[in-house]
């Protein structure tokens, strides 16, 4: 992680960590890297989450961006891919989105993409970071003739759901779900994109606020939707984070599919269309153990990386591997796009069961979870820096490790976008591994809180 960028862009509390100033600066920052002899007033599309503070941020980077001499276009409130998407298609330089994924609706975020719709790469987060840091190079103020144009774009929600809706070769005609769009971005598109689809929907948590984001909603808080699937009879339900990225879902009896499951069904059905490039699917460390059982017994290689949708796809571009993503419902399906999109998951999974005419329960008995418990520590700033040279947590780490041998794991780390450490452990003993993950956190949090 950079001094600015986490692992999903830079992010903070609005107002107070990510500033007005911050925000400026970065977009002004964002325009300088990218301008040169043969692009002089480089374009940036601007999309942005439902938080309250959307509008704030938007404002700081655009008078950073035309003060430098880019040119903007805004999306308005728009799902984090589709900004991803429409970079390519409207031919712009960048893309930038407002948004804290699914953090909390006073956190935001700014994450950026390069013309070809992928996150920056680290030279160039680090480049940015650079000048808004250190002053590396003094911002440019180019003649009154030279400053950059804001445009709004009324057909970037139709453009993105046109994309999606194209993904697949059926409908989703005789499909009844739900849809929590968590209060977020997704409340502008799903309702657009399924029922175009044929499937008929209820819409949960797409009312946003400003502040509700979130909030006891979304792919970060699946109860209600469990219970609202199983009380209706439904034969699926999708849930989104406040960006939609990520996607998680519910299947007919209303359990929870997560994004393992969801990577088992889609990678396994690709493999038998002869659609699974080199039989693999890419995956994390924090991957459940199930998945590698899942893919030694269907005959399929499985690759782990670090924690992050962005080291997911970098091996996905280097290898050449097509699907991959992680258990919080981060899934890239590379042939349709260039990040995670929570959405088009939902349209492969669902159009995956229409085609089969299956239903979602009997699909995800094809790989068996391994008990995991995962428990967020929340520490200070400075105890994250703590952490990777504290002694007795690196002693409480080996202790647990070896307790459980082969038959589990542990993985303790600092998460990319909060501030906290997250605890996981696993095995097949479920009681057991709870009592570890516990014993483990309450360490962590006598050390570094």
């Amino acid at each position: 992680m950079g001094r600015l960028f986490g692992t999903d862009g830079v992010r903070g509390v609005a107002n107070t960590e990510l500033t007005c100033e911050l925000a400026m600066n970065i977009g002004k920052a964002a325009a300088m890297v990218l301008i040169n002899d043969e692009v002089k007033h480089p374009t940036f599309l601007i999309g942005k989450d439902t938080r309250l503070s959307g509008d704030m941020l938007e404002g700081a980077l655009i008078a950073g961006l035309c003060s430098v001499g880019a040119n903007v276009r805004l999306l308005g409130v728009i799902p984090t891919p589709a900004v991803a998407y429409l970079v390519g298609k409207y031919k712009a330089d960048a893309g930038i989105m407002i948004s804290a994924s699914h953090n909390p609706f006073e956190f935001n975020g700014i994450k950026i993409f390069n013309e070809d719709g992928y996150k920056l790469p680290d030279d160039l987060e680090e480049e940015i970071e650079a000048i808004v840091l250190d002053g590396k190079i003094p911002y440019s103020k180019p003649d009154f003739e030279n400053m950059g144009t804001v445009s709004i774009e009324t057909n970037a929600v139709a453009d993105y759901v046109e994309h999606v809706q194209c993904t697949i070769d059926n409908d989703l005609s005789g499909l009844e779900i739900a849809l929590d769009c968590s209060n977020g971005s997704a409340s502008r598109t799903a309702k657009l994109l399924f029922e175009g689809l044929g499937a008929k929907c209820h819409m949960l948590s797409d009312d946003p606020n400003g502040v509700n984001i979130n909030d006891e909603c979304g792919s970060t808080h699946m109860e209600h939707l469990m219970d609202y699937v199983r009380e209706h009879h439904l034969d699926a339900g999708l849930a989104f984070d406040g960006d939609a990225d990520r996607c998680l879902a519910v299947d007919d009896n209303g359990d929870l599919v997560d994004g393992d499951y969801v990577m088992a069904i889609c990678a396994l059905d690709m493999k038998s269309r002869g659609k699974l490039k080199k039989e693999t699917v890419v995956g994390t460390i924090m991957t459940n153990m199930g998945f590698n059982r899942f893919c030694d017994v269907n005959e399929l290689n499985f690759v782990s990386t670090k924690v992050g949708d962005r080291y997911v796809l970098e091996t996905m571009l280097r290898e050449g591997y097509n699907i991959g993503g992680e258990q919080s419902g981060h899934i890239i399906f590379l042939n349709h796009a260039t990040t995670g999109d929570g959405q088009l998951t939902g349209v492969q999974l669902l159009s995956l069961i229409n085609r089969r005419n299956a239903k979602l329960s009997s699909l995800a008995t094809l790989m068996e979870r391994f008990p995991q418990v995962l428990i967020n520590v929340k520490v200070s700033q400075e105890g994250k820096m703590r952490f990777y040279t504290d002694k007795e947590i690196k002693a409480e780490i080996k202790r647990v490790e070896e307790i459980l041998g082969e038959t589990g794991r542990i993985i303790v780390r600092v998460s990319g976008t909060e501030p906290l450490i997250r605890v996981m452990v696993e095995g097949e003993d479920a009681e057991k591994i709870a009592k570890l993950a516990n014993e483990t956190a309450d360490v962590v949090r006598d050390r570094l809180s």
